[in-house]
């Protein structure tokens, strides 16, 4: 969501936007320019796109739309949390304030999402992320699992067999070398010692 979240809100370039969306990069061309001349993003070729104060506002807004979405679905309908995501996205242009507001409400005003991702408030402020990924966390290391990416379902229920989600400390037992794998276990005594590759370390943050 064009550095939303990142901290530092660099610019994004066209191809890195149309890697993300699985778009050409035409069309996210296209989507910026319709963007920029709505005053939510300032893009220029070559160089990439930022959101302006405006564009920031709409976004923390349809951030704060499907992550209430998808704990809505998750704890009022049981909907597993590797389902949540595609559901929310389809519902959270369409869902209103009001209905944004009964929900919030209903669900005691709360602050993360089930993949441990922070919902905005309604004024729009947002706590600052751990960036530290599992992948650098060191042998012998107790690490908390912060979040977890939502971008792959697949990746999210092998995180669930494996007792991997916001809130579990997970002991770092070693790494494999070079390119690992990373063996760790979560601190709760139920599950044995995992191996996991760089790419599913890599989507998991911890504190």
């Amino acid at each position: 969501m064009l550095s939303i979240e990142g901290g530092e809100g660099h610019p994004v370039s066209t191809q890195s936007l149309s890697g993300r969306l699985g778009i050409s990069a035409a069309s996210a061309t296209n989507m910026l320019k319709k963007l920029a001349s709505l005053g939510l993003v300032d893009h220029v070729n070559y160089r990439g796109a930022e959101l302006t104060e405006p564009g920031r506002k709409v976004a923390l807004e349809v951030i704060r739309h499907h992550r209430l979405l998808e704990t809505y679905l998750a704890e009022a309908l049981g909907v597993p949390w590797d389902q949540v995501h595609a559901e929310a996205e389809v519902l959270e242009h369409v869902l209103s304030e009001d209905l944004e507001d009964r929900i919030a409400a209903r669900l005691g005003n709360p602050t993360v999402d089930p993949h441990g991702h922070p919902i905005p408030a309604k004024d729009g402020s947002m706590p600052l992320l751990s960036q530290r990924r599992l992948w650098e966390a060191g042998a012998g290391e107790s690490v908390a699992v912060d979040r977890v990416s939502d971008a792959d379902a697949e990746a999210l229920r092998y995180l669930a067999e494996l007792g991997i989600k916001p809130g579990s400390r997970l002991q770092v037992i070693g790494r494999g070398p070079v390119g690992g794998p990373l063996f760790v276990t979560v601190e709760d005594g139920t599950h044995e010692v995992s191996a996991l590759s760089k790419e599913i370390s890599e989507v998991v943050w911890v504190a």
